[in-house]
């Protein structure tokens, strides 16, 4: 299963306007099929880890937009679940 995700990547050097961006956009994705592809997409976010750790000059900037009560956190805690924490900010 592929998600088209270059529409949520912002460039180096490009603008960014989150108030341009919804706060309800699901990606047209169910929640089954997103559990799945996080499942699938664990060990890359690990490989991921440890290649920007190693070449220690990027970082990545993820940054959750959603109301009060949201799921912010609760998202941000299955995510990054399987990461080594001293990896994350």
């Amino acid at each position: 299963m592929t998600f088209d995700l270059d529409r949520y990547r912002v460039h180096p050097g490009q603008p960014l306007q989150l108030a341009t961006r919804s706060t309800n956009d699901d990606g047209g994705i169910d929640e089954e099929a997103a559990d799945e592809h996080l499942d699938e997409t664990h060990q890359v976010l690990h490989d991921l880890q440890e290649a920007l750790y190693a070449e220690g000059k990027q970082s990545l900037l993820l940054v959750p937009q959603a109301m009060d009560a949201g799921g912010k956190d609760s998202t941000t805690e299955k995510v990054f679940r399987p990461l080594n924490p001293q990896g994350i900010r």
